[in-house]
């Protein structure tokens, strides 16, 4: 029963749809048992009107025959309708779940994982799961009524016959047997190639600046090439596993046929049975040869879903191992006092530690600054306010409780985040700037803008705070996107404000508007910047300067600059070679 594992855990989407399910089957019932009354009026037909010259039940025949064929109709109408039904019902919840779940997993799975893979499990995997609920239960129950249907008919005309067809069972039963043991390895490997070819194309089109700024389409294409090759190469690898089992199943059953008309014919002459019973039974025959070599695109459809749900699985196991505790603390506005404590911390798939001792304390309003080269830890203390991670060792309070005793919504909706790099949805501007408060006015939205620094540009085009944003922004200048993302965050009003790296990637004039806005949404709020200039954290109540994990200077910009060989001031002359020419800039 292992085979039906990957189904048993799924069950609770299918399950509560069972009467759809059951009523598809019910009306299958008599879809399967008029096809075998068919053979049965062909025999009527030849036995008792041809051969028995009682032409006068022909009327009677055709009016049976209109009869059941109008009622097989209406049944199979509702089999197939309520099967789609089934299968549809059960997929939307499972996606839901699934969707759901990739919102709440932790930052640790997305470190590794791949857009492209995880597009492919609610596309193409979920849908491949869906096709066995609709078609594959369906086929294999109809797989067996037909077989015994036609059986308990076949052996009412001849029970020598029938015993023959039976025996020839076990042999298609090994070779549909192996066939499904080497069938199912090969499509995982197809779900996994595909998976890789969409992850090589999301790639690709979200880095297509970077793809045209250096030249290399033909790069690409040849990446693209080498997976859309192995995916092709997996795929015929299955189809020779199809076409070498379909002709041997297809062969057992010739043979069984061959056998049956060599006795079936002897059995007339010697009228142990009639020529349209013979006729009858050999149209049973093919009743129970089809399904059984059809058997192979049962277990293909099956074999195809299951990998589809055991790659579904492995997103609804993953655990979730960020979560709010039981009795966890709910606030709607935090004071913003920080505190890390001996913090430690080192990311799940690295043995080097990201931090190593962090002590500091930040107050309610205060800015701290936080300067270090790339990979030098700073990062890493924002992510663990935000609890996106959980410290190694340690601990981190906020208004003098631990960080991880919070509810995490409660939490992050406190903490605003402006970034280098911010995400905005192809949406409406408007839209953008109350992602994060949905219930917020249009009157706040345009406040909002205004003392972003906004609200000018957003008025010039062409359909206001209603213009559509394409993908990821598209159409906006690295400064407008910036300051729709610091709307964003003065609507949410957080009590605790990062800034990371905020402005390290727009030219002087749009940095001076951008910290205007800046200005204005770090009053009251405890505040962090990451920055790598100097003049964007000169004027924190403390600089923290961290290496390799570790804070090696902390200070105000004068004291800092006093120490002579201090990294801070190493980084300053590089900044400024002449310290009368600082431009005093305040966020």
């Amino acid at each position: 029963m292992q085979a039906l594992d990957t189904f048993k855990r799924l069950k609770e989407f299918y399950w509560p749809y069972k009467k759809l399910f059951f009523g598809s089957i019910f009306f299958l019932l008599f879809v399967t048992g008029i096809s075998v009354v068919y053979p049965i009026m062909l025999q009527q037909t030849i036995d008792r009107v041809i051969i028995g010259n009682h032409f006068n039940l022909v009327p009677y025949l055709a009016i049976g025959f209109l009869l059941i064929m109008a009622v097989k109709g209406l049944s199979s109408y509702f089999h197939q309708y309520w099967g789609d039904l089934f299968g549809i019902s059960s997929v939307y919840n499972l996606r839901k779940a699934l969707y759901k779940k990739l919102q709440y997993l932790p930052f640790r799975y997305y470190d590794n994982a791949r857009t492209g893979d995880l597009m492919s499990r609610l596309t193409a995997d979920v849908e491949g799961f869906r096709f066995f609920l609709s078609f594959g239960f369906a086929q294999l129950f109809n797989f067996i009524l037909i077989i015994g249907f036609s059986l308990v008919v076949m052996f009412y005309y001849s029970w020598e016959l029938a015993l023959i067809t039976l025996l020839m069972t076990p042999f298609l039963g090994v070779a549909v047997y192996r066939f499904d043991r080497r069938v199912h390895p090969a499509f995982r490997k197809i779900r996994l190639s595909l998976a890789g070819m969409n992850t090589r194309v999301q790639e690709n089109v979200s880095g297509m600046n970077t793809v045209k700024s250096l030249s290399r389409e033909d790069y690409e294409i040849n990446r693209f090439s080498s997976s859309n090759n192995k995916y092709k190469t997996d795929y015929l690898d299955t189809s020779e596993i199809w076409a070498k089992y379909f002709p041997l199943m297809e062969f057992i059953g010739d043979i069984c046929v061959v056998l049956l008309l060599a006795l079936g014919s002897y059995f007339v002459t010697i009228d142990r049975i009639q020529p349209g019973e013979l006729v009858a039974f050999f149209s049973l025959v093919w009743y129970i040869m089809d399904p059984l070599m059809g058997l192979g695109f049962i277990i293909n459809t099956f074999s195809q879903s299951k990998a589809s749900g055991e790659r579904l699985l492995q997103v609804l196991d993953e655990p979730e191992d960020i979560y709010s505790p039981d009795g966890a603390i709910v606030t709607d506005q935090l004071k913003g006092h920080v505190a890390f404590d001996h913090v430690s911390f080192k990311y799940p798939s690295e043995d080097k530690y990201a931090l190593e001792d962090v002590s500091f304390e930040a107050k309610p309003g205060q800015v701290i600054g936080l300067m270090g080269a790339t990979g030098a830890g700073k990062s890493s203390i924002t992510q663990l306010i935000a609890r996106f991670y959980d410290v190694t060792s340690g601990q981190i309070l906020i208004d003098g409780e631990s960080v991880d005793q919070y509810e995490l919504k409660s939490l992050r909706k406190n903490i605003g985040f402006v970034l280098q790099e911010n995400f905005l949805f192809s949406s409406t501007i408007r839209d953008n700037i109350a992602y994060g408060n949905p219930d917020a006015t249009d009157e706040q939205v345009i406040d909002a803008a205004k003392r972003a620094q906004a609200h000018e540009f957003i008025s010039q085009m062409p359909d206001g705070y209603d213009t559509v944003l394409g993908e990821r922004g598209m159409g906006l200048s690295g400064g407008q996107k910036q300051r729709i993302s610091i709307a964003r965050a003065l609507l949410v009003n957080p009590s605790i404000l990062i800034l990371d790296d905020a402005t390290s990637a727009v030219d002087m004039q749009t940095e001076a508007k951008i910290q205007e806005a800046f200005r204005e949404l770090m009053k009251g709020r405890t505040t962090f910047i990451i920055a790598h200039r100097i003049s964007s954290v000169q004027h924190a109540d403390e600089i923290i300067v961290l290496e390799n994990g570790k804070v090696i200077e902390r200070g105000v910009h004068k004291e800092l600059l006093e120490q002579t060989d201090g990294t801070y001031k190493r980084i300053y002359n590089i900044q400024y070679k002449d310290a009368d020419l600082i431009k005093q800039k305040v966020y």
